[in-house]
């Protein structure tokens, strides 16, 4: 028999991805949440999902909103990371500052993609607009400010008149969640959503070269 804690036994054994009990209950959360509902999920359905007891959850969350919070900031918290630096260089060369914009939706929307439960979906609780996870809103505005700056940053052409490309590209990768909800995602949305982006700034002659920097900003990140 394993553990939680001192005099908090398991049920079972873990069956849940996760190098704790911490993360086995983020992660049967996450598959609740997403696929039975927020206000349909309680703290002990999730318990009952780890094989730990409900008050063994409280060791690790006081409150079903304290889950909540954890994974709504994953969903934005390495996209972030990645924004911020790849916004801070600006060299003025409208292949680089597609290339940027590109990157930035392409690592974003392979996130959202790529996570084991489709977690933007939870961006659509009324509980996620409230005051209580003002930190996920805060990061969140921020992520959408960087690319609203690296949109900025593509020369007037199409689309660009309107000052508009960033929050484009942002929209974009957001439609990335409710293709995964629809069943009609595959490995290659993230990639579709980028172009896209790009393509619709008037940047689409371009997009060989763009792809091509873009895919260096990110492995560059991840090395």
């Amino acid at each position: 028999m394993t553990t939680t804690g001192p005099g908090r036994p398991r049920k079972q054994q873990p069956s849940r991805p996760g190098a704790n009990a911490r993360e086995e209950i983020l992660d049967a959360a996450a598959e609740l949440f997403t696929t039975q509902g927020y206000a349909n999920t309680s703290t002990r359905s999730i318990a009952e999902a780890v094989g730990i007891r409900q008050s063994s959850l409280y060791h690790h969350f006081g409150t079903k909103d304290d889950i909540l919070e954890v994974l709504l900031a994953a969903t934005v918290a390495s996209g972030l990371d990645f924004a911020r630096i790849v916004s801070a260089a600006n060299d003025g060369e409208p292949i680089s500052a597609g290339a940027r914009l590109h990157a930035v939706a392409l690592f974003d929307g392979t996130q959202l993609c790529n996570a084991r439960w489709n977690l933007g979906v939870l961006y659509n609780l009324p509980e996620a607009r409230s005051e209580r996870f003002s930190s996920f809103i805060r990061d969140r505005t921020e992520l959408r400010a960087l690319y609203q700056r690296l949109g900025a940053a593509l020369p007037e052409n199409g689309w660009t008149a309107t000052g508009q490309n960033g929050d484009l590209a942002f929209r974009l990768v957001e439609t990335l969640v409710n293709l995964r909800a629809d069943g009609l995602s595959t490995p290659e949305s993230p990639l579709q959503a980028a172009d896209a982006g790009i393509v619709l700034s008037g940047l689409g002659t371009h997009l060989a070269a763009i792809r091509a920097r873009s895919a260096a900003l990110i492995a560059d990140f991840k090395a």
